[in-house]
């Protein structure tokens, strides 16, 4: 994913293509295509598949760093996307995390890695990342793979690259420290 619509990728012969769509939306859908394509191919799906959908901006995220986070999460189902099972889209609050914490299911603490303000990302996690062969009662079914898109609203980062003034507080949108999330958000039951 580059900016302005663009999609670079390399082929079977290791040749650099570029493709630019008429809106971010087609670029976006393109790309979750892409991800739900390399998914369906794999004979095994044992870690996460992650998919640019937005860069975003500033520098990457890492353990320790706080979050917040809008999404919605599909059950992978006949090969594509099924139900939604979960969102915080319509709702007042963003989900609230700290990277590493394992307070979210392992494929989301894997599958963020990197990401910046503002960027989006699709993600399709395994069942031994996400809920495994317990699942969710009434929500999530045992061993289901699941389909996320998550938008990163907000970072506070952990340490200041070079030439910080020593500041804790990122020149970014600040954070107030994070609550657990509430039990309608991916907490580690």
């Amino acid at each position: 994913v580059q900016p302005n619509n663009y999609s670079t990728f390399y082929d079977d012969q290791r040749q650099n293509w570029s493709i630019m769509f008429e809106s971010e939306k087609a670029a976006m859908d393109f790309s979750k295509q892409v991800c739900i394509a390399k998914c369906n191919s794999s004979a095994v799906l044992d870690s996460v598949l992650c998919q640019d959908l937005l860069l975003g901006e500033g520098q990457g995220v890492e353990g320790g760093d706080s979050l917040e986070i809008a999404y919605t999460g599909w059950l992978f189902q006949n090969n594509g996307l099924g139900q939604v099972f979960d969102s915080n889209i319509n709702k007042d609050k963003l989900l609230r995390l700290k990277l590493g914490s394992g307070k979210v299911i392992k494929g989301w603490e894997e599958g963020m890695m990197g990401m910046k303000k503002g960027g989006r990302r699709y993600l399709i996690i395994p069942p031994s990342w996400a809920y495994g062969a317990q699942g969710v009662a009434g929500r999530v079914p045992p061993d289901s793979t699941l389909v996320f898109e998550v938008e990163v609203k907000r970072v506070k980062l952990v340490k200041e690259g070079p030439g910080s003034d020593g500041q804790s507080v990122s020149s970014r949108d600040s954070l107030a420290p994070s609550p657990v999330p509430s039990s309608d958000g991916f907490s580690a039951d």
